[in-house]
């Protein structure tokens, strides 16, 4: 590697000068500092008005021909300490003065009340505008549309709730409204009886009586309810028919009971339990049964029926005969019971 410097005209970085324009050559006028490489100081608060009359306060007075001083850096309003050449003025900070002997203060770049220079904030937008702003501004909200289909909804319920207003505000609707009948308790009692009893009718109990068929006698030895009985040549009884009575009872409750009673301790066959049509107004049930059976002292045959009335009063009537004489007894016993449903 060569380290010689390479003069020769060949080589394009090298600047070629004539030595004798070199020696005739003027030396190159010195610039002075530029005002934008200068520190400047931060603006003290309040000194608004000072600053107003920093320019003009700075220009020094003309002197006569010389070299142009550079005034020293003094404070706002006083003139610097060199001399000026002709037609400049000395500014305070030691720039030139603007031609024409305008003062610092005044001019394009003066500010208002004659502020010279720039002016520093807080804020890198300036002291009435603010930073931009980076977030997206939000969306403004809808407000939800009405469905059509509510609108005449609504309106019918306004008018319907406008004819209500009407109405009440025409007919008073301060007065009491009509008091209405309390629904009264009813109690069924059983009419009067128009049911009247020949002499020779047995009472029983309730208003309740039987009347005997001819042959047929009270059983004195029977203190429930009132039993006529029948009896043969020989003296002994061919048949029963007994009128008794219960209070507040079902009546197929108290049918059963009858029944198992006549024929505990005898062979016995049951018929099924019937609903009767009630012959009488007052009578809500009437249930009846049949039996045959065995007992010593031979078969039997016989009925129970039972009469319930509104009132709750039970009549049962136990109808019970020797199978041989069964038919004669049942016609007996056919209007003995007509006479007690006559008196229910």
């Amino acid at each position: 590697m060569n380290t010689k410097r390479d003069k020769g005209p060949d080589n394009p970085w090298v600047r070629k000068t004539d030595p004798a324009d070199e020696e005739g050559a003027a030396p190159e006028q010195e610039l002075p500092p530029s005002p934008w490489s200068l520190e400047v100081p931060p603006r003290p608060a309040g000194d608004a008005a000072g600053a107003g009359t920093a320019g003009t306060a700075a220009a020094g007075t003309a002197g006569g021909a010389g070299a142009a001083g550079a005034g020293g850096p003094g404070q706002a309003g006083a003139a610097g300490p060199g001399q000026v050449g002709p037609g400049q003025a000395g500014a305070a900070d030691g720039r030139p003065a603007p031609a024409g002997g305008e003062s610092a203060g005044s001019g394009p770049w003066a500010g208002s009340g004659g502020a010279s220079g720039a002016t520093s904030t807080s804020s890198a937008w300036g002291d009435k505008v603010g930073p931009p702003s980076l977030r997206r501004p939000e969306p403004v909200k809808k407000k939800p549309s009405v469905p059509p289909l509510l609108l005449p909804v609504a309106a019918g319920i306004a008018v319907v709730l406008l004819i209500a207003v009407a109405l009440v505000v025409l007919t008073g609707g301060d007065d009491a409204a009509t008091p209405q009948p309390s629904p009264s308790v009813t109690v069924t009692t059983p009419p009067a009886p128009t049911y009247t009893p020949p002499p020779n009718a047995i009472a029983v109990e309730h208003g309740v009586s039987v009347v005997p068929a001819s042959g047929w006698s009270v059983l004195a030895t029977e203190k429930q309810g009132k039993q006529l009985v029948t009896y043969a040549p020989n003296g002994q009884a061919r048949a029963f028919f007994w009128v008794r009575q219960k209070v507040d009872v079902a009546a197929q409750t108290y049918l059963l009971g009858i029944v198992e009673g006549e024929t505990a301790g005898e062979i016995a066959q049951l018929g099924n339990v019937r609903n009767l049509a009630c012959p009488r107004d007052v009578l809500v049930e009437c249930v009846a049964i049949s039996y045959t059976s065995t007992a010593k002292a031979g078969k039997v045959k016989g009925y129970v029926e039972v009469y319930k009335r509104k009132d709750g009063v039970l009549t049962a009537l136990d109808f019970r005969s020797r199978a041989d004489y069964a038919a004669k007894a049942e016609s007996d016993a056919a209007p003995m019971k007509q006479s007690v449903i006559d008196s229910l």
